[in-house]
């Protein structure tokens, strides 16, 4: 069966720093129509950074449209269209925590909102850790710490961290580690 949707027209409706806001009428699989109002987003990424001792490096950070400080993995958003993921995962993990790593392992691909939202957040997982110091943007404010990759799993599987980003990498690179 084809399930994919053709778009008949597009208007953008609102365009802001980070997101850009349509509404779309698409061509539905069976010949009728319908409206998709879609967020697009230049993407991001986000880093499970583990060190020597299995240790990952989280960030409490206050989420302003969920009102509350919310524990997540090193993360941010591309600053181009069409920028390397690998390059902007360096990039934001040596700005937030200051870690710069030996090895970058892809993790993949998170869509936390599909139906509503196109930002892709590629995944990955660094090792061999060395530290360097942190360079915030001038409007971040981060709690940085350390836990075991084995507690952050049961943090994960308790809701402890809501996070859909890191919640769903935690658990990629505990497996690719055996935890």
């Amino acid at each position: 069966m084809e399930l994919t949707e053709k778009t008949v027209s597009s208007e953008l409706i609102f365009d802001g720093k980070v997101v850009h806001l349509y509404r779309d009428v698409v061509e539905l699989p069976d010949g009728g129509t319908s409206v998709r109002e879609i967020v697009k987003h230049l993407g991001a990424v986000c880093v499970v950074p583990v060190t020597d001792d299995g240790e990952i490096i989280l960030e409490r950070q206050y989420r302003y449209a969920v009102g509350q400080v919310l524990t997540e993995i090193p993360a941010g958003k591309l600053d181009y269209a069409g920028e390397d993921f690998a390059s902007a995962a360096l990039r934001e993990l040596r700005e937030e925590t200051g870690a710069v790593p030996r090895e970058l392992i892809d993790l993949g691909d998170f869509y936390g909102s599909p139906a509503i939202m196109g930002e892709r957040i590629r995944m990955f997982l660094a090792r061999g850790l060395s530290f360097t110091e942190r360079h915030l943007d001038e409007d971040e404010f981060l709690d940085v710490f350390r836990m075991p990759l084995s507690d952050a799993v049961r943090a994960v599987m308790n809701g402890e961290i809501p996070d859909g980003k890191t919640q769903c990498a935690i658990l990629r690179a505990a497996k690719m580690l055996g935890i």
